[in-house]
């Protein structure tokens, strides 16, 4: 009798598999994700489970992945990761479909804090979750010991004239009025008022005047840093970067700075005209494995939602991205002063 039914469960459990397991076999799931989020050997464990293919764009900038997703010609993609902040925008223009928290069995192997959906701002509207949370990373000061005898403890140090031409900072709009509202001590740093921008787009051409150069990509920061001999680095990909940095050979350290550090929560979302949405899931509940967590950890020096934190000493003095008043003026208004405009003109109706 005990083999009889030890026989019946291990026959349910193949039956549960069959069934959950969606029909995917040849099928080409289009994911969007920044560097470091989908490797090829991670990928490749994914494609032979499935029988799919993965086609993978590494997207570098907030802007470039709203355009690739709200633009006049949208390319076809399936699943795409985005922070909580910015993924506000993609629901209320309905680019994002629910995800059927069912069918990401992993999330039991998540920290409870990333478990609770409904506690995490932006990510559950009427009942339903959008997202996912996969990893996140606070965006402190990298700097050069070399050139440091103390640790930089102020964002005014990207400002300050005895580094210019050794700064180095993300080239993204959203991201850059938040750290010049930061500098400036302004009451909001995502809702600037009419009287703020002014004053912020005079110090972020201050900015541009001050720095050696603007990345859009991990390694690439950690190339132009070693190129440069920069002294600081806002690190817009936060541990990522220190780790690149240091695999390559270079005596950096890193810093929260006094006034706190912007962090972001990136989350997988799946696109509303995605053909593939049972197969999206299987994506995003396979991301959560020991496997692809591990290679987020230790390969890409990322925080990842299963694994306790390598804690950077921030604290409470992490500061998570939240919507902005408007993402399009703030690039619109950062392109213009990227390509040396004079505040009048900036501002200029």
């Amino acid at each position: 009798m005990h083999r009889f039914h030890c026989c019946l469960r291990r026959v349910a459990l193949m039956l549960t598999m069959v069934i959950a397991r969606p029909a995917v076999a040849g099928d080409v799931l289009r994911v969007l994700a920044w560097p470091g989020y989908a490797d090829p050997d991670v990928v490749e464990v994914f494609e032979r489970r499935t029988g799919s293919r993965v086609e993978v764009t590494i997207i570098d900038s907030d802007e470039s992945l709203w355009q690739r997703v709200n633009g006049d010609n949208p390319a076809p993609f399936d699943v795409f990761a985005v922070n909580t902040a910015e993924l506000q925008r993609y629901i209320r223009k309905d680019h994002v479909l629910p995800i059927n928290t069912a069918a990401i069995p992993n999330r039991a192997h998540q920290l409870p804090r990333f478990r609770d959906l409904d506690n995490i701002p932006g990510i559950v509207h009427d009942g339903k979750a959008f997202a996912i949370p996969y990893t996140y990373a606070d965006m402190g000061l990298i700097y050069d010991r070399r050139q440091f005898k103390t640790a930089p403890d102020s964002i005014n140090v990207l400002w300050d004239p005895r580094y210019r031409g050794k700064v180095l900072v993300y080239d993204g709009g959203s991201h850059n009025f938040a750290l010049a509202a930061q500098s400036l001590g302004l009451p909001s740093l995502f809702q600037l008022s009419e009287q703020d921008w002014p004053a912020t787009v005079e110090r972020l051409i201050a900015l541009r005047r001050n720095v050696r150069g603007f990345y859009s990509q991990p390694q690439e920061s950690a190339d132009m840093f070693i190129r440069f001999h920069a002294a600081v680095l806002l690190a817009n990909f936060g541990s990522q970067q220190l780790q690149l940095l240091r695999a390559a050979g270079a005596d950096v350290g890193y810093a929260i700075p006094r006034e706190g550090a912007l962090a972001w929560l990136d989350c997988w979302a799946i696109h509303r005209g995605s053909a593939h949405k049972a197969l999206a899931e299987a994506w995003i509940n396979y991301l959560l494995e020991d496997g692809p967590g591990t290679v987020l950890n230790n390969r890409q020096g990322l925080a990842s939602t299963t694994a306790p934190p390598r804690s950077s000493g921030a604290g409470d003095r992490l500061i998570w991205l939240e919507p902005v008043e408007s993402a399009e003026r703030r690039t619109h208004l950062w392109g213009l002063i990227m390509s040396g405009d004079s505040a009048s003109r900036v501002l200029a109706p």
